[in-house]
């Protein structure tokens, strides 16, 4: 394959509703789109969301990066060729894994369309199959409106959530009650905080006072915090959800010694894309740790898409997933006809 052009451009959908958590409120998708283009005229596009407080990125640094290495990416002609580039610019991924996110999905997809395979076949891996359920995430801080985000996944067959936690005691409260009281036994609750707060004994006393059987807690404490959260752990007994804290393979470091501690949320654009996701999820298998595949609020299907990749091939450690929001949460997408969940929070291989 020859490329002929790679270029950039900035992904801007609003929100039918916003969307907030601890760090911060949107109501529209903050992205790049990166398109790759042969001699031939065939295109992939890939996209990346970077985010300055999950792995310092902004869209003015994702430019920067694809400015800089543009012209070298244009040599790459086949899968190996992509390989060898991320093995040797790892440091330079590690810095900007959202915008190396964007363009190695546009020449993953470009390339499997030029040999007239998928992705999956690209990369000799198990096409998509079976079923995919989705987590319902609440990022309602109002109870009123908490409520009602509530009602309406369980109305449509969720049992999975992730509930976002904001420090008001009062209302975080409420919260919680209300799902301990939404009359569905087989209800599963993983708690998201997203480093709200500073000190494990603030953390467990505020955690233990909302009462309830989480199954995992997501970015507790500052980002990469993990004395503190291996602490946290060995107080309440309910894993560590890592997030923020974890965007590289060299992150197992500190990580490896007590692997009954973490659970690691893996998301493509913060990982710098499917190769290096599909890698720490086989680290991850080895060491005995479970994953969640996650997604950046506001992604489209394209990522999605990729995201299945990950899930498909490692369900033996995979706890729960995340995204597939699709036109529930934006006005259009990339994608015609967009990947999305359906009831009960499940999405088929035969859908996509």
């Amino acid at each position: 394959m020859r490329l002929f052009d790679l270029y950039i451009e900035n992904l801007e959908i609003p929100f039918r509703v916003p969307f907030e958590h601890a760090s911060a409120t949107r109501a529209m998708t903050e992205a790049v789109l990166v398109t790759a283009e042969t001699e031939d005229k065939l295109q992939g596009i890939g996209e990346g969301c970077p985010r300055r407080y999950v792995t310092g990125e902004t869209l003015e640094t994702a430019y920067d990066f694809f400015k800089v290495h543009r012209p070298d990416l244009l040599n790459i002609g086949t899968l190996d060729d992509l390989k060898s580039w991320v093995e040797i610019n790892r440091i330079e991924i590690d810095k900007n894994p959202a915008a190396f996110c964007a363009v190695e999905l546009s020449l993953l997809a470009v390339l499997a369309k030029q040999l007239e395979q998928s992705i999956d076949t690209l990369l000799s891996l198990p096409d998509l199959s079976g079923e995919f359920r989705y987590t319902g995430v609440i990022g309602a801080r109002n109870p009123k409106n908490f409520q009602t985000q509530l009602q309406q996944y369980l109305r449509l067959g969720f049992t999975d959530f992730k509930v976002k936690v904001f420090g008001d005691e009062k209302k975080d409260r409420a919260n919680i009650l209300a799902v301990r009281r939404c009359g569905h036994d087989n209800v599963r609750v993983r708690l998201d905080a997203n480093n709200l707060w500073s000190d494990w004994r603030e953390a467990a006393t505020y955690i233990k006072t909302l009462d309830y059987p989480f199954f995992g807690l997501e970015e507790p404490l500052g980002v990469r915090d993990f004395g503190g959260c291996k602490t946290l752990f060995e107080e309440l007994e309910i894993p560590i959800i890592l997030d923020e804290s974890f965007t590289k393979q060299r992150d197992f470091d500190h990580i490896h010694t007590n692997p009954e501690s973490w659970i690691i949320n893996i998301r493509i654009s913060k990982m710098g894309g499917i190769l290096r996701s599909l890698a720490v999820a086989e680290e991850s298998k080895k060491q005995g740790i479970p994953i969640i595949v996650g997604a950046q609020v506001g992604e489209t299907s394209i990522l999605t898409r990729a995201a299945l990749t990950i899930a498909n091939n490692f369900r033996s450690i995979l706890l729960a997933q995340e995204g597939a929001f699709g036109t529930y949460l934006l006005e259009r997408d990339v994608i015609d006809p967009p990947i999305i969940f359906g009831k009960g929070g499940i999405l088929t291989a035969e859908q996509i």
